[in-house]
């Protein structure tokens, strides 16, 4: 009894007050209805057509439900609790919020304790009976709120996800190759409730939850899955503020960013993000573990990078002497060639650029002529083996 009487006080209830509230029921639903027509601002309206006929159902099931369970202790009205769950969703649908729906709750509460009690009066109720009516009336109202509240937040939840799905569908056709009907994205973006922007970059990173990238990158950016990665597109992405929270996003993982462009052209965006990070992953350009790679800081890499398995073999033919050397020796020769013909032979260079004295740098070009002979002195090979160095991995395995 202590269990019910904490819980659901009417459990507690002599049997017989039943038959004091019933005959009260027809007046006090009327009285209730027309309290909140007048005392809750949002429902300040004639109460009349769909609207009307749902308060009044409502209203009456309430107190049905509720004398009912007066009358028989421990009855069961989960069957009955459907009616204000979808109150709850009926609000939401209607864009307003759960204020009106409870306040008109804890008015009719307080009219019905009001009518209620002084029929259990006049029915000479004992004052503890007509005190436990009072705790049951409100317990029970807070009841109904409770599942008011949970269909309102069913809804939201199936309005959210609906909102996810819309924009994901969006991104997916804005990085489409080849690309989307521009009026079936406009039309998209309508119906996502997303505009679309002057401007975008594509982000790509490892994943499967697109919707959970999206929502760390930002409110306005949409994601969708793209060929085994995941790629957001960020609207205004040169805007102040914007670059940080996407590096702030990417401390402890890896992802690339593309070029910014047009909406038209997002999907250009999104490919040269995916070759960049590609490069990445490979060894093929020399960047951190996390943060992002900037498609655009690597242009020459995505060019000579466009056919990888082509590069691959270029690469290796080009670099082919270096093979016989340790992994420690031929990662000592290559970046010493790279320096030596980015800085045009200019030893004092090299060996500021690679932190060694220029005797170090005499000693490893002796080694680099004798594995590639005259080749270092002809215009066209030493252009070849900028390019191997540029698209080829850039350790010494």
């Amino acid at each position: 009894m202590i269990g019910d009487l904490s819980e659901r006080p009417w459990n507690g209830l002599p049997p017989g007050v039943a038959g004091v509230l019933g005959p009260e029921l027809p007046g006090l639903a009327e009285e209730i209805i027309e309290a909140i027509s007048q005392a809750v601002p949002d429902y300040a309206r004639p109460i009349e057509g769909p609207f009307g006929a749902a308060l009044r159902v409502g209203v009456d099931e309430a107190l049905r439900q509720f004398v009912e369970m007066v009358e028989r202790p421990g009855a069961d009205r989960s069957a009955g609790r459907g009616m204000y769950v979808d109150l709850g969703r009926a609000e939401m649908r209607a864009g307003r919020g759960l204020d009106a729906l409870l306040a008109a709750y804890r008015l009719g509460a307080r009219v019905a304790w009001r009518r209620l009690a002084g029929a259990g009066e006049r029915a000479g109720l004992e004052p503890a009976t007509l005190y436990l009516l009072a705790e049951s009336i409100f317990a029970y109202i807070d009841e109904l709120s409770g599942e008011s509240i949970e269909g309102y937040a069913r809804e939201q939840a199936a309005v959210a996800g609906e909102s996810q799905r819309l924009r994901q569908r969006l991104a997916g056709l804005l990085v489409q190759d080849p690309p989307a009907d521009a009026g079936a994205v406009e039309a998209a973006a309508l119906a996502s409730g997303w505009t679309l922007p002057r401007s975008v970059a594509a982000v790509c990173t490892a994943g499967d939850d697109a919707d959970r990238l999206a929502l760390r990158l930002g409110t306005d950016v949409i994601a969708t899955p793209l060929a085994a990665l995941l790629c957001a597109l960020v609207p205004d992405p040169d805007a102040p503020g914007r670059r940080a929270q996407l590096d702030a996003a990417f401390r402890e993982r890896r992802g690339a960013i593309g070029p910014t462009l047009p909406w038209r052209r997002a999907a250009v965006s999104a490919q040269r993000a995916r070759a960049a990070l590609a490069l990445a992953e490979d060894g093929a350009i020399a960047v951190a573990a996390t943060g992002l790679v900037v498609a655009t800081d690597h242009s020459l890499e995505l060019l000579l990078g466009a056919d990888r398995p082509l590069a691959r073999d270029m690469s290796d033919a080009a670099l082919e002497p270096l093979q016989g050397e340790t992994a420690a020796s031929r990662q000592r020769l290559r970046t010493t060639l790279e320096a030596w013909l980015a800085e045009r032979g200019r030893t004092e260079r090299v060996a500021a650029v690679l932190h060694v004295h220029p005797q170090t740098v005499r000693y490893r070009m002796a080694r680099l002529r004798e594995l590639f002979g005259d080749r270092l002195d002809d215009p066209e090979l030493r252009f070849e083996l900028q390019v191997a160095l540029r698209t080829g991995p850039r350790t010494g395995e």
